[in-house]
């Protein structure tokens, strides 16, 4: 599953190859982007709240999902940034819904996706996103650090998604100030919070930003990540299929 997801992935970036330059010149005329790691070191536990429509490994999760809608649901609530899936063939997003959301919301945007090229990375800053996902077992070494450079260039933050000790090695060595540890294994699917626990002294430096990504559903699953020591959560699936996100969200976070 894996495999093909990055197969697609790629053929999506290389399409974009040449296309920097044009979205470096969009870009120049947006506002400021929104500082998206300053947003989540505020008093208690942060909340990226995550638009999606579909994942590979648990299929249709929110059918007609109205991006714009849902986000709003999701900054009155509380919600301290958003995420937005642009992946279109196995999450259904686009960089429509980005634009969308980015034109609705007063708080950052994060553009999720697997990003390999530079171009990338001004394609989401010229669609509204303030910040970028950076996979590290995607890009590897030398890739991260391409893809950072981009980062800073265009001026968004880079959340660095590690999945293990070594990653989270690799994303301090590169300089990385934005952590994400997510819990779900890429190559099985399956979630464990524990993964998180085992790494939250690695991205509990000075300096570091930390966010828990995955396999947070229930307020006790926020708590083992709050007392980890994690800055801020990202939770999608479990937001989506709620019936109430609104009261999801505030319960996921202690404020209900």
């Amino acid at each position: 599953m894996l495999d093909q997801i990055l197969t697609d992935a790629r053929s999506r970036a290389d399409d974009l190859m040449g296309c920097g330059p044009m979205y470096r010149k969009a870009s120049s005329s947006l506002p400021a982007v929104q500082p998206f790691s300053a947003a989540l070191t505020g008093t208690g536990l942060s909340i990226i709240a995550e638009v999606k429509r579909r994942s590979p490994s648990r299929g249709v999760l929110a059918a007609g999902l109205d991006a714009v809608s849902q986000a709003l649901i999701y900054e009155s609530a509380g919600a301290t940034a958003i995420s937005v899936l642009t992946e279109p063939l196995h999450f259904d997003g686009s960089l429509d819904d980005l634009a969308e959301v980015r034109d609705a919301v007063s708080i950052p945007v994060l553009r999720k996706d697997f990003l390999l090229q530079p171009a990338q990375v001004w394609e989401a800053r010229a669609f509204g996103a303030d910040a970028v996902l950076l996979i590290v077992a995607v890009l590897g070494r030398d890739g991260l650090g391409l893809m950072m450079d981009a980062a800073a260039d265009a001026g968004v933050d880079a959340l660095v998604e590690v999945h293990d000790r070594v990653e989270a090695e690799i994303a301090l060595e590169a300089g990385a100030t934005l952590i994400g540890v997510n819990n779900r294994d890429l190559t099985t699917f399956e979630t464990d919070l524990l993964v998180a626990e085992t790494i939250a002294d690695l991205v509990s430096e000075p300096g570091i930003t930390s966010v828990a990504e995955s396999g947070i559903h229930e307020p006790e699953d926020a708590e083992r990540m709050r007392n980890a020591g994690y800055d801020a959560i990202l939770v999608g699936e479990a937001l989506v299929v709620a019936t109430d996100p609104a009261e999801t969200l505030a319960r996921l976070v202690g404020r209900s």
